[in-house]
């Protein structure tokens, strides 16, 4: 005999209907099962995301060896981890399940190094950024780098202007106006920090800023 009281019937259901999807997602050919998922899990909320089966099934999803199903497992796991840190203003999912999110981050850091698209890695990089918890870096970051551009503040506490920051089709470049706005607007070569980084009395090396960022940022 026993004295535990049994689940509710709609628990039972939800629960069945959340393992019934996850495993039509992990089969790689069905985008409705992951459509759902998103609906359900993220946008409405009606499936539990702090389930066991949620992050322990997308980090299996991850670790197999499909790229497609693997990169949508962990877009997913990390824009459910970033909702329930926005959410609840607290981090107790991701200490829920630390081995859990250990293994999609082992998982987001492989495929980011294997894959050759440049989108791809670009969601890749967002997914590892969502996945370790630094939101502003994902969103930020990411903006930039897959518009191709930043609009930046002058670090310089001289300065005043807005700084463009152009890297990819365009080129790679600085301006210190809206480079889009006209062609006559004077533009120059970002160069890369010299590693490893030492102090110089050169201001160009001893600054973390290019030398083109700051030239173009001179009045």
């Amino acid at each position: 005999m026993t004295t535990s009281s049994p689940a509710p019937r709609g628990v039972d259901a939800d629960s069945d209907r959340l393992r019934a999807l996850l495993e039509r997602a992990a089969t790689g050919r069905d985008g409705q099962a992951w459509s759902d998922l998103w609906t359900e899990l993220y946008h409405n909320g009606s499936l539990d995301a702090a389930d066991p089966l949620v992050l322990h099934t997308l980090a299996d999803m991850a670790e197999a060896d499909t790229a497609d199903t693997a990169a949508s497992a962990l877009h997913l796991a990390g824009a459910v981890l970033v909702q329930a840190d926005r959410r609840h203003e607290t981090r107790n999912l991701r200490h829920r399940y630390a081995p859990q999110i250990a293994r999609l981050l082992g998982a987001a850091n492989r495929w980011r190094q294997l894959t050759a698209d440049r989108d791809d890695y670009c969601h890749l990089l967002e997914a590892v950024l969502n996945i370790e918890g630094d939101i502003h870096w994902a969103e930020d970051l990411l903006w930039g780098v897959i518009s191709e551009e930043y609009e930046l503040e002058c670090p310089d506490p001289d300065g005043c202007a807005s700084l463009w920051v152009v890297l990819g089709e365009r080129g790679f470049f600085s301006a210190a106006e809206d480079y889009a706005l006209s062609d006559d607007i004077e533009t120059l070569p970002l160069h890369p920090i010299p590693a490893p980084w030492k102090a110089s009395a050169d201001a160009s090396t001893t600054s973390p800023w290019p030398t083109a960022m700051k030239k173009s940022r001179t009045p």
